[in-house]
């Protein structure tokens, strides 16, 4: 059976998503989190609006941790370009979330006052999120 030949570059710029996330999968801040379900990008956009939002349902008391930061641009070329002549300018800046990655986490608020939080800053994004709670949480 022929194999494929193995090329010294991939075949896409983008980068693959798939698998788990092998890093930051565990609560390190707060109590409380959400965690990623899908492999998704993050806009810097969709991040700072899921951060006002639980931000402001917490009326500013508490803690909220991002971890997630947006460092990868993205390129896009002008309208109406022909092919050719380099790559675009960088339009905007995504964070890769793969499945199982903490987005949020929370500390310093009640267990009621975390989770409705978090799940208004889920709302903002664009990938199936799941509420967690660190394992030495008491009620």
């Amino acid at each position: 059976m022929l194999q494929p030949k193995k090329t010294k570059y991939r075949k896409t710029q983008k980068g693959r998503m798939k698998g788990l996330s092998h890093r930051g999968f565990r609560l390190s801040n707060g109590m409380f989190g959400i965690k990623a379900l899908d492999s998704v990008f993050l806009t810097s956009r969709q991040i700072e609006a899921a951060r006002v939002a639980a931000t402001r349902y917490m009326k500013r008391e508490g803690q909220l941790w991002i971890k997630v930061f947006p460092d990868k641009p993205i390129t896009k070329k002008p309208l109406e370009v022909r092919m050719g002549k380099g790559k675009g300018a960088p339009e905007y800046f995504v964070a890769v979330a793969k499945a199982g990655r903490i987005l949020f986490e929370v500390s310093g608020v009640s267990f009621d006052v975390a989770k409705e939080a978090l799940r208004l800053a889920a709302q903002k994004l664009p990938v199936k999120t799941k509420f967690i709670i660190a394992r030495d949480f008491e009620n």
